[in-house]
């Protein structure tokens, strides 16, 4: 009965012993740091005073080479650059690690040099900077995957780094592929991917979403994967001339199924940093007008806002802050 009325049981999950405390709330919403958990806030900050022996014990509970969110939370640290080298250098036994995240750190500095700006408007100086810290970070990505052959990050970072670089087709086929023998069900691979298929980096309109249902057909009960159908939608939502484009029945049925098949089911697991994949869904479903399913996904997030995917809108707080009241 309480269920029924105050949403259901798997939505109200307690919060685990690392959690943050949320923040006050400013228009019903916070932004989420750090992954929203402790431990991710003290490895942040490690990072953020240049203490590679910090960095390093702060990591003893993640697995570097396959988490990529938690890779994310270093690669977007300003001036990590300025002391990561030394650890490459110096740190003989975890040069893979340092390289691994040398190599992330310069490929989102290339694209920050690059900027979000079309093509024809990002200047020659841009372009050259970009290329340099996107080459830099090639050479430390594919060495760190040769001394751990087993991790799955560094291939997902020299997809978004071949894609800058304008590789080609056969090499970032065969980037994907290397990340997927290593993690058939890679979230973050998956959705690199779907961006590459789309029209502006050379895709076929469609191709992206039916490489996502592909995807998503035999997807296990609870398992992320299933938020490659709610991006892929977004993405061609990006590409469309029409801000109405996701709003059919056939849409927000699929939308529905497969937040239900994914993150609203019992065997979702709620890991640091979860929250981005609610919000994922939470754009998608907002932006095919899917409201029930919407409301059920907003209420588990309790404000908790990610930039990703909502910055693709201009003002992306707003938006969600606007989504989030219409839910």
């Amino acid at each position: 009965m309480f269920g029924k009325l105050f949403g259901r049981a798997e939505e109200r999950t307690a919060a685990g012993p690392h959690a943050l405390p949320a923040p006050h709330k400013q228009n019903g919403m916070y932004t989420l740091r750090a992954l929203g958990d402790t431990r991710v806030l003290a490895l942040v900050g490690a990072a953020r005073l240049g203490d590679w022996e910090a960095v390093k014990a702060a990591l003893a509970p993640f697995d570097l080479g396959r988490d990529h969110q938690i890779l994310n939370e270093l690669e977007e640290l300003g001036r990590l650059q300025t002391w990561i080298g030394r650890a490459v250098e110096e740190d003989k036994e975890h040069r893979a690690t340092a390289l691994l995240i040398s190599g992330a750190r310069h490929i989102q500095w290339g694209w920050e040099a690059r900027t979000a700006a079309r093509a024809s408007q990002v200047t020659e100086q841009q372009w050259r900077v970009f290329h340099k810290r996107l080459r830099i970070g090639e050479e430390q990505l594919l060495e760190a995957a040769e001394l751990r052959p087993e991790w799955v990050t560094p291939w997902r970072r020299l997809l978004t780094s071949g894609r800058g670089m304008s590789l080609g087709p056969d090499i970032t086929e065969a980037r994907r592929d290397a990340a997927l023998r290593r993690a058939p069900l890679d979230l973050e691979t998956h959705i690199e991917w779907i961006s590459q298929l789309q029209p502006r980096w050379g895709g076929e309109p469609g191709q992206a979403l039916r490489f996502a249902r592909d995807t998503y057909a035999d997807a296990p009960e609870g398992d992320r994967i299933g938020c490659v159908i709610p991006m892929a939608h977004i993405e061609d939502w990006v590409e469309s001339d029409e801000t109405g484009c996701l709003k059919t029945d056939e849409i927000r049925e699929e939308l529905r199924r497969a937040a239900e098949h994914s993150i609203l089911h019992p065997g979702y697991e709620r890991r640091p940093g979860w929250q981005h994949d609610f919000n994922i869904f939470a754009m998608a479903l907002s932006l095919a007008g899917e409201r029930q399913t919407a409301k059920r996904v907003f209420r588990a997030l309790d404000g908790a806002f990610t930039s990703w995917p909502w910055a693709y809108f201009g003002d992306p707080e707003k938006q969600f802050a606007r989504h989030q009241r219409r839910a």
